[in-house]
């Protein structure tokens, strides 16, 4: 089992920045592919970015793409999602997600584990 506890979310000015940190803890983290979602109020949750388990590869979806960068901390266990350059349309509940079977993580069915999510609301 996997829990994953996300945090750095809040409000933000258009333009602006954030840094989200999802920390996980209960397996060898290095082993796990780790991505980020998000969901707006009534849309579906959608791919944001994944990163392998050694960091060395990663995946964006095109509306984050050039403004938004995942990372990792292997001795850390923990992965980030910086977000520069922030749009109101950003603005939404931020997932952090784990699985141990399936890279690029970029469908909300790929994922074996989920954090409760963490607020982000980007003000126009």
């Amino acid at each position: 089992q996997v829990q994953l506890v996300e945090s750095g979310g809040g409000l933000q000015q258009a333009g602006g920045s954030l840094r989200l940190s999802c920390a996980a803890s209960g397996r060898t983290f290095s082993r796990l592919a780790m991505a980020w979602f998000r969901q707006a109020p009534g849309k579906e949750r959608e791919f944001v970015a994944t990163i392998t388990g050694a960091g060395g590869s990663t995946n964006y979806a095109d509306s984050v793409k050039g403004r938004f960068t995942i990372s990792r901390d292997n001795s850390a266990n923990t992965v980030y999602l910086q977000m520069n350059s922030l749009k109101p349309e950003d603005t939404a509940v931020y997932y952090c997600a784990a699985s141990s079977r399936v890279f690029p993580i970029t469908s909300p069915t790929n994922p074996d584990y989920w954090g409760q999510g963490t607020q982000v609301t980007v003000s126009s």
